[in-house]
């Protein structure tokens, strides 16, 4: 449950950063923040990757640059379902998954696939 929390949280910071970077995508209230997120969960879940098959072909084509609307597809499909959620077009929806996934992306340094921190330590040999 921790994990799945961290996770949501991270979402909703890369949702948040993303509305208050971009121009034309607006995020009114804390509870659209969250339930975006985890919409934006749910979606990247289970639509996305039969996006991803469909569009198999032209990723290929681009070295795998249609992915970057794919997620914007996946950010635009989020803000179709909220009212409180706008996006003021294809550029916005662009840049902001693009942030979200930065976001993202520096976060899962920090957790692991369990969803909770993790610290290394490595210990040398003949060490206590």
């Amino acid at each position: 449950m921790t994990g799945f929390l961290i996770r949501l949280a991270i979402g909703m910071l890369g949702l948040w950063l993303a509305q208050a970077i971009v121009p034309g995508m607006t995020i009114t209230g804390l509870g659209t923040l969250a339930l975006a997120s985890l919409l934006l969960g749910v979606v990247n879940a289970l639509v996305r990757p039969l996006l991803v098959i469909l569009t198999l072909p032209i990723t290929l084509l681009t070295l795998g640059l249609f992915l970057l609307v794919v997620n914007a597809a996946m950010l635009a499909l989020v803000a179709a379902l909220l009212d409180a959620f706008t996006l003021s077009g294809f550029w916005p929806a662009f840049f902001g998954s693009c942030v979200v996934s930065l976001v993202s992306w520096l976060a899962s340094g920090w957790i692991g696939p369990s969803g909770r921190f993790e610290v290394l330590v490595i210990r040398r040999e003949g060490e206590p």
